[in-house]
């Protein structure tokens, strides 16, 4: 997390007595990463967090990829996926590799435990639905297109509102990390010598929505918590409520920021994607197209150039808008183009996007430097035509030589060979 935050009860220091009003002391936890020299926070529970019984391993997550030797680019159509499990359940893992896992859940039930997961930290992007994540850290209410960043080891319960008659069923994607690195804001945003947003950063502190109360849950009883590591689920019980925590401080902790809240940088050309990053980990970046103003150079082409990403694979996640630059694309459409492929426009958008001042698509991207795989789940929605989508004319065809000025000089049509289909270059 960015910046240091406090909530709750403290002691005037760290490491010293501090004690419940019945006189026995509250347990302090110092919740640490990277060997305690990264992010930490200093929690304060009612009861000793050790005291946990009735472990068990309940279900893999391992996740089996496919087709891992075939490269080629993709289209997910996920809006059909039919509701499944809950909010941990109900992912589906649709591509991954060493470093990061993409799932997308549509619940059908709600979670009766807490969950911590012990392997990764989870960026959960709501694309439907509304609700409150309950955290060891305290409450945390979100709304369609936030952005859930729930740090590693973090306890919590995710509960959806009932949607009205008018509304979709809830629908979130899922960005996890499975090198044991963390998501945070991208270095480059932040101020070296106070970690404090810079000015050219497209978006702040006062963007970032951190837990709040109520914060402490004092009850005894039987509460299961399941906890994701060594690529299973296990169930631990607790005789007390695991949201005892009366007070912490620290910079490591879950937060939301909304994915409207992001500020695009716009430029006289098209812009480069880095220019839409928002987190990054270890080995990939999570970005946010969003609208925006085009460019304003007066014969801006205002949709992306064809490119090799050579060191990176791309997901696209479509949330909602017109996407330019891509013809088939549905809301809960994922695309995959891989590292090495180039790709690019679709035939005909260049030319129906000159002009254009504005843009409404919204988009979350995932960029990878390691190669994708997909998983069964993802092979049973792919669209296997979309390679050939690109197939088609581009461009208008012409008698002539395109100069640099616009102009077309027509060719001497005596040495063109005669095999030579429309004698025309660009």
């Amino acid at each position: 997390m960015p910046y240091y935050f406090k909530l709750g009860q403290l002691p005037p220091t760290r490491h010293i007595q501090f004690r419940r009003p019945d006189g026995a002391l509250y347990s302090e936890e110092v919740f640490g990463t990277e060997g305690f020299v990264g992010p930490t926070s200093t929690l304060y529970h009612i009861h000793p967090p050790t005291q946990v019984t009735g472990w068990k391993a309940l279900y893999s997550t391992r996740v089996e990829y496919v087709e891992r030797d075939v490269m080629r680019m993709r289209h997910l159509k996920s809006m059909p996926m039919p509701p499944d499990g809950d909010p941990i359940t109900g992912r589906k893992v649709l591509f991954g590799n060493a470093d990061c896992e993409m799932s997308v859940c549509v619940p059908a039930e709600p979670m009766n435990y807490h969950y911590k997961n012990g392997m990764g930290d989870e960026c959960i992007f709501i694309h439907h639905g509304s609700g409150t994540v309950f955290t060891v850290f305290g409450t945390l209410p979100f709304r369609p297109k936030d952005y859930i960043i729930i740090p590693k080891g973090t306890i919590y319960k995710m509960v959806f509102d009932d949607p009205d008659k008018d509304e979709p069923n809830p629908r979130f994607l899922v960005i996890e990390t499975c090198n044991a690195s963390h998501i945070m804001p991208p270095p480059r945003y932040m101020s070296k010598k106070t970690s404090q947003f810079l000015e050219h950063a497209p978006y702040c502190e006062r963007d970032l929505n951190v837990p709040d109360l109520p914060l402490t849950y004092d009850e005894a009883g039987e509460f299961e918590v399941r906890i994701k590591a060594i690529n299973s689920v296990h169930s631990y019980i607790y005789d007390y409520h695991p949201l005892d925590v009366v007070g912490w401080d620290g910079c490591y902790y879950p937060y939301i920021f909304n994915i409207e809240n992001f500020s695009p940088i716009v430029g006289k050309v098209h812009m480069p994607p880095p220019t839409h990053q928002t987190f990054e980990a270890h080995n990939f970046v999570i970005c946010s197209f969003c609208p925006r103003m085009l460019d304003f150079h007066p014969l801006a082409i205002p949709i992306p150039y064809n490119h090799s990403n050579i060191d990176s694979d791309e997901v696209l996640y479509y949330v909602e808008g017109d996407y330019k630059a891509r013809k088939g694309i549905e809301i809960g459409s994922l695309t995959l183009h891989p590292q090495g492929i180039p790709h690019g426009p679709h035939p005909g958008t260049v030319e129906g996007a000159l002009g254009k001042k504005h843009t409404d698509e919204l988009a979350v991207m995932c960029d990878t430097f390691a190669p994708l795989y997909p998983t069964k789940a993802a092979l049973d929605i792919d669209d296997p035509d979309y390679p050939a989508s690109w197939k088609g004319d581009h461009v208008p065809k012409t008698s002539g030589m395109h100069m640099p000025n616009g102009e077309v000089r027509k060719s001497d049509e005596s040495k063109v060979p005669s095999e030579s289909p429309t004698n025309t270059w660009t």
